[in-house]
């Protein structure tokens, strides 16, 4: 039997905290600290002082049922962070174990960008993702997340198994965006026009910030995938982009397109891409 394929028995649990300080001109990674195999590279500055990227690598390169991680990413005052994974996750099939993930991000009146690669969930497989963002007044965070529903290279469907998606963003103590999912093959998200319509990679990106400004929605929606469909719409505070469609490239570069044009006004940087992208 494929390892990949194996019934996973033990429950593997792993935990990643990171704090980020701005001290002089310069965003650091202040603390670290890890239980399990989660861990994260030596910050990098690819693009100057200013902005401290990371690369938070799960050694086992799987998650499998039973499997609990937690990824805790605080900024404090001035701070800022990009976060991003070395490849996708590839969440294998259970024989009823629920793999867990729960992604934390507190940003005090500081800039964090979670941006990992995508998620692929193997045929069986019952995962359960979770972010939760917790802001102050000035605070800004770009995060996306795309999920892959089997392995359409391998030519395998998702035919059973469950996913379970939460996401919430807190600013202030007030609730700024919630969204709760639940896909199940052949349910009702899963076939319907209104939901993936049978399509098989889907993805959100969200750009929360004190004042969405009409230009960066206008620019979001002017990035069209290449293939797929997006959209874009604008509520108090937070810019929610989506894409649906059955290539993870175009979602990885739709999501990218957006990325670029509106990191600028956002964030007022140049794009810079990690360069762990391009290997």
């Amino acid at each position: 039997m494929p390892r990949d394929d194996a019934p996973h028995l033990a429950r593997w649990p792993a935990r990643l905290a990171l704090v980020f300080e701005r001290r002089g001109g310069r965003s650091v990674l202040a603390a670290r600290s890890h239980d399990g195999p989660l861990v994260v590279q030596k910050p990098l500055y690819p693009e100057g002082e200013s902005v401290c990227h990371a690369i938070v690598v799960h050694p086992p390169a799987g998650i499998a049922g039973g499997d609990e991680l937690v990824i805790d990413v605080s900024a404090a005052k001035g701070a800022a962070a990009l976060l991003t994974t070395p490849g996708a996750g590839k969440w294998y099939r259970s024989t009823g174990p629920r793999a867990t993930q729960r992604v934390a991000i507190a940003a005090d009146s500081a800039s964090v960008e979670w941006l990992p690669q995508e998620t692929i969930l193997y045929d069986g497989a019952h995962a359960d993702i979770a972010i939760d963002a917790r802001l102050t007044a000035g605070a800004t965070l770009v995060a996306w997340d795309i999920v892959c529903l089997g392995r359409a290279g391998s030519g395998e469907r998702f035919a059973s198994g469950r996913l379970r998606t939460r996401a919430r963003i807190v600013r202030d103590g007030r609730l700024a965006w919630i969204e709760r999912g639940a896909i199940a093959p052949g349910g009702a998200v899963a076939v319907s026009p209104a939901g993936l319509d049978g399509r098989t990679v889907f993805g959100t990106m969200v750009v929360a910030a004190p004042l969405i400004a009409d230009d960066w929605l206008a620019g979001a929606r002017a990035c069209a995938p290449r293939e797929g469909d997006g959209a874009a719409t604008r509520l108090p505070g937070v810019l929610v982009a989506r894409y649906r469609g059955d290539s993870s490239e175009a979602a990885r570069e739709h999501f990218g397109a957006i990325w670029r044009r509106l990191r600028e006004p956002v964030l007022a940087r140049t794009p810079c891409e990690p360069r762990i992208w391009r290997t």
